[in-house]
């Protein structure tokens, strides 16, 4: 029915084609995206501020700013509004001049101020190159011409200021009253004026305590007359030479003269064009001196009292208005003049900004030196004796300041967490918030006069240019702790702040208007008419309009220039007007409350005066126990960056930046955080090797410092990065334990133990080193044995069975011995690539070796005696039943002492049987390293969980689509899990391959007198018997020098040899071995039937000799067994049973076959391919 009533456009979407649903689904789709995305980024949000989302706002993460200052968007014009159009005029004109002088002011303050200060910070003197002076000036020259438009600017306002006020006080009997001002004081004019003076003082004193700007403008001027003699080369038209030139001494007299507030007052104020007469205005005059009077008297009242605020700023105006007022009078009251002076004592200096210091004194006497005449020397010489005294006595105070402005901050900061988190009761909220106003402004008090003594000591002690001890330098910088500490805590409750100013400033206006009103029906019900009470009307009825609205400088500005016409003529009884008074000047304190704090709290200043640094940083590391404090400094070091972004001397503001940024981190790494990573270590250090007793580690006699303090630290934000103590430190630590541990593996658990020693006493999480650790008993690197190989093949002798290496001798009481443990861990220590690198050793070695083999076996007494054993052995042999005779060998052996004995007794046979032992051990050497290699894969590998099936990591990454990086390393795991699996199967036949290398040449034509070798076999077995059984016989001796109860290298040796030679069947048809079994068993038969024949004539000397001739020859047939069951085990490594001409045409087999193979799978290669993919 629905679809009926549809109108006929849409006839067409009647049936339902499923489309309107797609699109719908397809909406709700981007709809659950945008919702999850827009969820994913309010999480990312919430914890990007993480613990700051509450009450309480961190000072150093700072993503949302509370602005509490209201801001004004009605015009002047529109707020002064009232029926008296000429008040209206007279209040506009004022307010409008009032809002020019502040932003003037803040212009200064902000820019001109910072731009002259940092003008050649930044470059250190070292780097300096020829000509960078006058470029920094070069680029300078610009900003000084806008600093000379803005002096321009507030020369003019200073002129307009004073012409509009004596417009209204004129004495001039024919002038035209604008409004009676008879009882009307506008001090606030009179103190805006005194400000921009002020400003004028201020660039003064910055000119000329900037010598650094004066010499680089004298060089620069230098550079200028180079270029106006040769403009040419520098390619500038000589017609734009001149202006500049010009407007370079209009910057020189205007600015860097000093006298830029002298050209203000005294500039021509009289305008007779105008119809303006100031000089001649003696109603003016008298105003100008009333005013100064007047606030000179509010200002002096408070001056070093504990309510004092921005009086010092005022005092300078005053000082200002009162030279400005002799400059356009000619006139000086003298009483005035003498109380300004003894203000001095007083405040001997005023900061006027960052580290300039003014003095009012020399300023009084210098700029009204007429009046200066008249006081007595004596009394100007005490102010500037005092003003020492005052340092002195400042220096003694400041300790006892520090403890009792800790006591007030520490309790207003109490306060505060107390009344901001108590719930407001409605019947009580007046008082609540006249509380919460009260220790508002109390802290904005405390702020005030720690900034005071701060900046007034430290910049009189840097402007007398007097030493500064350390504990005074200690307490200024806790002075300066408080000072942040007081900012950070109307940070930290900004919420709660921002609530109860509104409610504050309410309450205030709210008090001010009911005293106002009850003004107003005072005026009201008297009924008499004049001028002069229409204005008051006036005035209270603007105040009262312009207070119904929000709290913004404008309206404060117009609500006291209302007052100063409202207040004349009694209006207000004096119980009256004291209150209201302080319900404004409380009003302007809150509203400013978070620009005044700011104010107070900055400490730019501490970069004139960052010397201090390293002294507070080495007192917070030897007392660590508040080194939270250190958040503070930070803090206060970082309000420098704001300011240093207007300095124009350098390419970017970034350079300068950058050089303070490595400044105080430089600072900051040489006095605590190295200090701190040194002592750490060394606490660990000491820790673990307690066993040892280096020190006195007594802390009753040696004191104890917890440094653990500094690692609970949250991370100190410092320009764009933060600085975490506990990481730096664990870094160090790390990289130190890894370095030291790669140096000296051995000390891996050492280093393991410190570092878990870290983690418990200083709670620091340290990284795993992951190196290969050693265990204690090591024993000889595998590094060590293949650089040395030569000395450890003749100093150790090898076990065949247990394949053990034991040390020959040894000065201390035990023997080394190394395993195949040994050697895994080695390789595991330093990667299997260092098999083969001493396999390549080896053959070096044997090298070396086989060529004093060859000129032994050349010799021509060895070669001419086993020619002659062989012949004789062919010609006898079928007498001996084939088996060479035990005699031969034995008359060879004794044969060969005779050509010649080596002083410590060896023959050249004993020599030749140790070089073929030293070629043994270094073969069973190589036989060690692939076991300890195979031993090493083995337990590399054993996580793994099937060899024969192991999955392919990079496809699998591939599969689901992992980064590159990830798919890399997929591939890394592949192929590391290929090697190990290799590895572990089959292992490298390195005795083939040694065999292998070495066999051609053997075998060669050329070395025919090798062949002989088989037959120096048999008397070298004789030998090594003699030498073994002696070696055996030392171990029960008392000397054991020599002893050993193993030596198969001998036994590796020869059947290397022979495997090399291939001469296996060659030594196999001597049958040496069962011609020495028959000959001791012939023997000990012998033996045994003599015994037998003796036993009747029981002889017992006899008995005994051939007992103990029994025992010889069974031992000498067990050294023998022993020695052929060593020499039949090497050979089975050398493939004993196969000849070389069989290996070969093995070898030849093994290639047809595979080749055979290979072409039989050619052709069905693709199916093989198909079936694997289907």
């Amino acid at each position: 029915m629905a679809v009926e009533a549809l109108s006929p456009d849409w006839e067409f979407d009647r049936f339902d084609d499923g489309s309107q649903k797609i699109h719908t689904e397809v909406q709700l789709k981007n709809y659950k995206k945008f919702l999850e995305e827009y969820t994913s980024q309010l999480k990312g949000i919430e914890e990007a501020l993480d613990d700051s989302v509450g009450d309480v706002w961190d000072f150093t993460l700072d993503p949302i700013a509370l602005q509490l200052l209201p801001y004004e968007q009605s015009s002047l014009l529109d707020l002064i509004k009232t029926e008296n159009k000429v008040l209206n005029k007279v209040i506009t004109v004022y307010a409008a001049l009032c809002s020019e002088v502040k932003k003037l002011k803040y212009e200064a303050e902000t820019k001109f101020y910072n731009g002259l200060l940092y003008y050649g910070e930044g470059v250190s003197d070292t780097s300096v190159g020829e000509g960078e002076s006058q470029i920094q000036m070069g680029r300078f020259i610009s900003f000084l011409q806008e600093l000379s438009c803005f002096l321009s600017r507030c020369f003019e306002v200073v002129i307009n200021i004073v012409h509009q006020l004596a417009a209204l006080y004129n004495s001039n009997k024919g002038a035209v009253k604008v409004i009676e001002s008879t009882g009307v004081h506008f001090q606030i004019v009179y103190e805006h004026l005194g400000e921009l003076l002020a400003v004028l003082i201020t660039l003064d004193e910055i000119m000329e305590n900037h010598a650094t700007l004066r010499d680089h403008w004298k060089m620069y001027k230098r550079l200028m007359k180079s270029v106006y003699h040769n403009p040419s080369k520098f390619a500038v038209p000589e017609e734009k030479l001149k202006p500049f030139e010009k407007l370079l001494l209009k910057l020189e007299g205007q600015l860097l003269d000093g006298m830029i507030f002298q050209a203000c007052v005294d500039q021509r104020f009289d305008d007779p064009g105008e119809g303006v007469l100031v000089s001649k205005n003696s109603a003016f005059a008298e105003e100008l001196a009333h005013n100064i009077r007047t606030i000179f008297t509010n200002v002096e009242s408070k001056l070093g009292e504990p309510s004092e605020i921005d009086q010092r700023d005022k005092y300078t105006g005053v000082c200002a208005l009162f030279v400005l007022h002799f400059h356009i009078f000619r006139s000086v009251d003298k009483k005035l003049y003498k109380s300004l002076l003894d203000v001095c004592k007083k405040v001997p200096a005023v900061t006027l900004t960052a580290n300039i210091i003014w003095f009012p004194d020399t300023f009084l006497i210098n700029k009204v030196s007429a009046a200066a005449k008249l006081m007595d020397k004596k009394s100007l010489q005490t102010i500037r004796t005092h003003r020492d005294t005052y340092l002195q006595q400042r220096a003694q105070t400041l300790t006892k300041d520090v403890q009792s402005y800790y006591v007030f901050v520490t309790s207003w900061m109490m306060k505060m967490e107390s009344i901001l988190s108590k719930e407001q009761r409605a019947e009580k909220v007046p008082e609540d918030l006249s509380g919460r106003c009260n220790v508002f402004v109390q802290g904005l008090l405390y702020a005030y006069s720690l900034s005071t003594i701060i900046k007034t000591t430290m910049n009189l002690y840097m402007s007398m240019q007097k030493p500064m001890t350390k504990t005074s330098v200690k307490a200024l910088c806790r002075l300066v702790e408080l000072l942040k500490a007081i900012e950070h805590t109307f940070h930290r409750r900004s919420m709660v702040v921002a609530d109860s100013v509104s409610n504050i400033t309410q309450q205030l206006q709210s008090q001010a208007l009911t005293a106002i009103a009850t003004a107003k029906k005072r005026v009201i019900s008297d009924k008499k008419y004049s001028e002069q009470r229409l204005d008051v009307l006036s005035a209270l009825v603007l105040a009262e309009n312009t207070l119904n609205g929000p709290s913004t400088k404008e309206r404060r500005l117009v609500v006291s220039l209302a007052l100063s016409v409202g207040t004349q003529m009694k209006t207000f009884k004096d119980e009256e007007l004291l209150p209201l008074q302080l319900v404004l000047k409380k009003l302007d304190l809150i509203s400013e409350l978070r620009e005044r704090v700011r104010v107070q709290c900055d400490c730019s200043f501490l970069y004139w005066h960052r010397a201090v640094f390293p002294i507070y940083l080495d007192d917070v590391y030897d007392n660590a126990v508040d080194a939270a404090r250190i958040h503070y400094m930070f803090s206060a070091l970082r309000d420098s960056v704001p300011t240093m972004l207007h300095a124009k001397h350098m390419e970017s503001c970034d350079q300068l930046l950058e050089s303070y940024d490595s400044e105080i981190m430089l600072v900051f790494n040489e006095h605590l955080l190295d200090k701190l990573c040194k002592e750490i270590e060394k606490d660990l250090r000491l820790s673990v090797h307690t066993h040892l007793k280096l020190d006195d580690r007594n802390p009753f006699k040696v004191g104890m410092k917890d440094l653990g303090h500094f690692f609970s630290l949250k991370p100190i934000r410092f320009f764009n990065r933060f600085i975490d103590i506990k990481a730096y430190v664990t870094h160090y630590l790390d990289k130190t334990f890894y370095n030291l541990t790669t140096v000296a593996l051995h000390d891996w658990a050492t280093y393991s133990e410190m570092r878990n020693l870290a983690t418990q006493r200083y709670g620091l999480m340290m990284t795993e080193a992951h190196l290969p650790s050693q265990t204690l008993e090591q024993g000889l690197d595998v590094l060590e044995i293949m650089r040395n190989i030569h000395v450890f093949v003749s100093r150790y002798s090898y076990n065949l069975n247990n394949q053990i290496f034991i040390e020959k001798t040894s000065n201390n009481k035990h023997l080394n011995t190394i395993n195949i443990r040994h050697i895994a861990n080695s390789i595991r220590t330093h990667g299997t690539g260092i098999m083969n690198t001493t396999v390549n050793f080896t053959y070096q070695f044997l090298r070396k070796k086989f060529y004093i083999f060859s000129q032994f076996m050349y010799d021509e007494h060895i070669k001419s005696r086993l020619i002659k054993d062989i012949r004789f052995f062919r010609e006898t042999k079928d007498q001996s039943d084939q088996k060479y005779p035990f005699e031969r060998a034995e008359k060879f052996n004794r044969g060969i002492r005779k050509l010649g004995i080596t002083p410590d007794g060896q023959s050249y046979l004993d020599q030749f049987r140790q070089l073929i032992s030293q070629i043994g051990n270094a073969m069973g050497y190589v036989r060690m390293i692939r076991s300890g290699g195979l031993h090493c894969c083995s337990s590399a590998i054993r996580f793994v969980p099937d060899l024969e099936d192991i999955v392919n990591f990079e496809e699998l990454v591939k599969e689901e689509g992992l980064s590159e990086q990830t798919q890399k390393a997929a591939s890394l795991l592949d192929s590391v899990l290929g090697d190990l699996t290799s590895n572990s199967a089959e292992g490298t036949e390195y005795f083939k391959m040694l065999v292998g290398v070495f066999s051609p040449e053997f075998r060669s034509v050329k070395n025919m007198h090798l062949r002989n070798f088989y037959m120096i076999v048999p008397p070298l077995t004789v030998n090594f018997v003699e030498h073994s059984i002696s070696c055996k016989e030392k171990l029960n001796k008392k000397n054991k020098t020599g002893a050993a109860f193993t030596d198969d290298g001998f036994s590796m040796g020869v059947a290397y040899i022979l495997k090399l030679l291939d001469q296996y069947q060659e030594f196999d048809s001597l049958h040496w071995f069962q011609a020495v079994r028959e000959k001791y068993v012939k023997e000990k038969n012998a033996v045994v039937n003599e015994q037998n024949v003796q036993a009747t004539n029981q002889d017992e000397k006899l008995m005994q000799t051939m007992n103990l001739t029994q025992k010889r020859l069974e031992l000498y047939l067990q050294e023998f067994e022993l020695l052929y069951f060593s020499l039949s085990s090497a050979r089975i490594f050398f493939r004993a049973d196969k000849t070389a001409a069989e290996e070969t045409q093995e070898k030849k087999d093994r290639e047809e076959v595979s080749k055979a193979s290979t072409s039989a799978a050619t052709p069905e290669e693709p199916t093989s391919a198909e079936s694997s993919a289907k």
